[in-house]
């Protein structure tokens, strides 16, 4: 359904390429939940297409989020030569939020990494996957035919 949108788009090919580009960009961020607002308002700002930066978003989805930022998490950990987290031994705030630092700065610097190489292949395969998909002949559910 989401190809099928961007295929009937009446924009030109880097118009939906920068898009969708900006859309997985924003969707490989540990932002879930606001990953959406963050794309059409960047969007909006940047003067792309909103809906190609929507569909972009769902790079990240219920399946496939915890394998990506798994792998960003574990890339910036390794990057940063940090430790795994562990879970603290006491349930408190204090406890919590350095855990937080702990995921959280190595889920941002794997992001940053994927989310731009991730992106730049985006919008080179769209850039040239579109035209090539806006040939083929896709056609609407059939409706019945009213009498005259």
């Amino acid at each position: 359904m989401n190809l099928l949108l961007l295929v009937r788009l009446r924009k030109s090919p880097d118009e939906i390429a920068k898009g969708l580009a900006l859309g997985v960009l924003v969707g490989m961020t540990p932002t879930f939940g606001f990953q959406m607002i963050i794309a059409v308002f960047l969007a909006f700002l940047l003067r792309e297409n909103r809906i190609a930066a929507l569909v972009g978003v769902w790079v990240t989805n219920p399946l496939t989020a915890p394998i990506i930022y798994a792998l960003e998490y574990e890339s910036g950990r390794l990057l940063l030569g940090m430790e795994h987290a562990r879970l603290p031994a006491e349930f408190s705030f204090a406890a919590f939020k350095s855990l937080g630092f702990e995921v959280l700065l190595p889920l941002s610097v794997g992001s940053i990494i994927y989310g731009f190489l991730c992106a730049s292949l985006t919008y080179a395969l769209t850039l040239r996957l579109i035209p090539i998909v806006k040939t083929i002949r896709i056609s609407r559910w059939p409706r019945p035919r009213r009498p005259f």
